[in-house]
Order: structure tokens, then sequence, then C-alpha cells
């Protein structure tokens, strides 16, 4: 049976005005991810030089995951992303101007790297954090889903719109002997630096409630370290949490790695003469998969009782599956299709997950829980990458099918635990807080303020 909540949750202002400002910011994210890279070609033509600025770009999204949660310990997750904007903002601006002015060098490229990386980092549990806080328990399967769609039409639209941009303001050449042009990257980053500031000022507009001053005065004793502390002493003493915990880590560690760095080795290999469009259309069918596993992470009715944990645990498999076949497919049409697997299975996966763990656990601990979701899933990427690198010499479809059948048998042994079929919105009274989830109207913002942050 279907849900049609997608209506109406977009007739709450403070949720169209968080997903508006969003989009604007994760479109944003998407142009830098394209500009700097080309713009280091530009300077360099060092493909090294590439992927260390890419990597210091991807390093503090590791690390600092669990900074941008604890921190909602502290402040409301619309200030942490207010902040992360506006700093983000600054940051690009200064970028924009040496690049267009031509003073840009590359060592200013790996600061603004790193402290990019760092706002985005800080970002990301906040949205995770502040979406339960603006819609209803019964519309948060819409709310998520419309968030996490926005994310995936973001990864789709902008590196096209960047590309474009950047080809029509500036120049396609690299190379040091080829006299580049900056001013279209350079461009690229002012509409990203305006993309920021426009998505600060939706945050600036939405309503959250304060919270009472004596959460305030407990929020400010805690430091960052005893939260991290406290937040995964919660994680090991409920044993559902920890073993779907573990799941999800162990899942992204064989998954991000063999499509990252093995998706464009085995379009190559594979198909030669349509390795491109090969590979095009197997990124085309992992965005599909995971805009139709939104969809219907979203409006789909949560499977009743056992039928849950089947369902998150089959997904998990269905991954692997999909990893497997991507890897043993002989056409690129088939392994579009196993791609489309991947990308339906995750999506439908996050949805359900975050939407579960957000009922479960109270607002104001919901923060530190993201940072710590986001470092388990996310956090992986870097590891995982180098693990498939270095295994990439036995061949890349040894990797993909050796990753997606480790991913099979792990969801086969989790099944096996007593505490993976115990899903429930309760948390155990050891961990419950004393918050609990707001009876509010269909589209009353709902929210608390944490720590003494103001709106």
């Amino acid at each position: 049976m279907i849900r049609l909540r997608v209506p109406e949750i977009l007739r709450s202002r403070d949720f169209r005005l968080l997903w508006g400002g969003q989009f604007v910011s994760l479109l944003a994210e998407q142009f830098f991810l394209v500009a700097l890279p080309w713009l280091v070609l530009q300077l360099t033509g060092d493909i090294f030089a590439v992927g260390t600025v890419v990597a210091v770009t991807a390093a503090p999204r590791a690390v600092f995951l669990l900074l941008g949660g604890a921190l909602l310990n502290r402040f409301s997750p619309r200030t942490v992303m207010l902040y992360s904007n506006l700093g983000r903002m600054v940051l690009v601006a200064v970028l924009a101007v040496l690049t267009v002015s031509g003073s840009v060098q590359l060592w200013m490229l790996y600061t603004f790297a790193l402290l990019l990386g760092l706002g985005y980092a800080i970002y990301l549990p906040a949205q995770a954090a502040i979406v339960p806080r603006l819609v209803c328990k019964e519309r948060l399967h819409a709310g998520n889903a419309i968030t996490q769609g926005t994310f995936q039409l973001s990864r789709a639209l902008g590196p096209v719109l960047a590309g474009v941009l950047i080809a029509f303001l500036g120049t396609s050449e690299v190379g040091a002997t080829a006299a580049p042009d900056p001013s279209g990257v350079g461009i690229v980053f002012g509409l990203e630096a305006a993309s920021f500031l426009v998505s600060a000022i939706t945050l600036v507009m939405i309503a959250l409630s304060p919270m009472s001053h004596e959460r305030g005065r407990d929020a400010r004793r805690l430091g960052i370290v005893r939260s991290l502390g406290d937040g995964f002493a919660c994680v090991w003493r409920d044993k559902t949490l920890r073993h779907y915990f573990v799941l999800i880590g162990l899942v992204n560690l064989a998954l991000l790695g063999p499509i990252s760095v093995g998706l464009p080795v085995l379009a190559s290999a594979r198909f030669q003469g349509a390795g491109a469009m090969a590979y095009g259309a197997i990124l085309s069918g992992l965005g599909l998969g995971a805009v139709c596993g939104v969809v219907a992470g979203g409006t789909l009715r949560r499977p009743p009782g056992r039928s849950f944990p089947a369902a998150l645990l089959g997904s998990c498999a269905l991954l692997g599956v999909g990893l497997a076949l991507l890897g043993a497919l002989p056409s690129a049409g088939a392994s579009a299709a196993a791609a489309f697997l991947i990308g339906l299975a995750e999506g439908y996966l996050t949805v359900e997950f975050i939407t579960w763990l957000q009922l479960r656990t109270s607002r104001e601990e919901l923060g530190r829980m993201m940072g710590i979701l986001l470092f388990t899933s996310l956090g992986q990427a870097p590891l995982s990458n180098v693990i498939a690198g270095a295994l990439m010499g036995f061949g890349v479809s040894v990797v993909m099918i050796a990753a997606g059948g480790f991913i099979v048998l792990v969801a086969l042994i989790a099944a096996f635990s007593p505490s993976v079929w115990q899903l429930r919105e309760t948390p155990p009274l050891a961990v419950q807080k004393v918050v609990p989830w707001s009876a509010s109207l269909p589209g009353q913002a709902v929210g608390i303020e944490i720590g003494a942050s103001t709106n």
C-alpha cells in the first residue's frame, strides 16, 4: 500500500525552505567537486596533484563527521548548517577572486580543499538531524525521501551544469603548456559562493522552537570528547544498534571502493572503444536505481513486524548481488542493470534505516547519532578506496565479485543474530532519553534548541 505523503509535506513552509536551500547548497557542492580538480589540471597538468587535492577534500569528511554530530549536542542543527554555509561561502568567494585574478597557486588549493571538506563534514549530520524537527512523525519517511532524492538529483545535475559553465566561460584546455584561462572555473566558484548565501538565507527563515534553559546548561557542560564517548557507548550498549552499525560499516567498506575505483577501470578495460559511453551508462543506472529506491522508501509503507529487518537485510544482500553481477556481466547494458540494482537497494536502505533511527532516537541525541552513522558509512570511503586500489592487480572483476560475495555473507551472518530482528522505535530504558517525540499536528514544525545558541 502506498502512502501519498509528499504533496502534504510540501505544504509546510519550513520544510520547503529547507528543501530549497538544501538543493542549492548540494548543487554548489557538486560544482566544487568538478571545478577544483579541473583547476588543478589547468595549473599543473599533473594527475597526481589532482588525486592528492581530491583526497585532502575527502579526508575531513571521514574524520570530522563525528565532530559535526557532537556539535549538535551544544547547538541547533540550523545553527550548525548556517555557519557551515556562511564559512564555505567566504572561502569559496576568496577562492573565486584568486582564481579569476590569476593569483591562485597549488598550495592554496590544498588549504581550501581541507577547510571546505571540514565545513561539509560538519554540515551533513546537522542536515540529517533537522528533518525530524520540521515534520511530524507520520511524514518522516516522505521528508527523508525528498531530502535523499534531492541529494541524488544534485549529483546528477551538478557535474553537468558545472562542466557546461566551465566550457562556455573559460577554456577546455589543460596542462602547463596550454596557456589555460581559469576565468570559467573562477566564475563557477563565484556562483557556488552565491548558492551558499541563498542556502543560508533560507535557513535563517526557518523557525525552530528554543530548548529549555536547563537542558542548555547540561549541553554546555558536556564536552565534545565526552559527547562522542557517550554516543559510542550508547551504540555499544544497545545490541540492535551495535549490530546494524557494524553491518552498515562492513557493507560500505566492501562497496564504496569497488564502485569509485573499480567502475572507471571496468569500463575502460572491458568495453574498449565504448568505455566512456559504458561508464556513463553504468553511472546512469546507478543514479536511476538510487532515485527509485529513495521513492520506494518514502512512499511504500514500512513492512510490519519481522518483515522490516528482513527488508533491510535483503537490501544489503541485494547490494552484494548487484556488485558481483557488475563484475561478471559482459555487456554494458547488463552492467547498467546491475548498477541499477545497487542503487535501488542503497536508496531504499538509506531512507528506511535513517527514518527508523530518527524515530528511535531522542532529538537531543539525534545529531550525535547521525554523526556516528555517517562516520560508519561515508567514513569508510578512504580506507575502502585504498583497499580496492591495492587489490586491483588481481583484476577488477575479481575484486567486484569478491566484494559482492563478502557483502552477501555479512548479511547472512547478521541474519543469525536475534538482536538484528528486534527492531523497535523505542530504545531500551538504559539509553532512553527524557525528551520524547512530540505529538504535533501534521505540518507543524517540531523542534527544541540544543545548547545556548540562538536561532
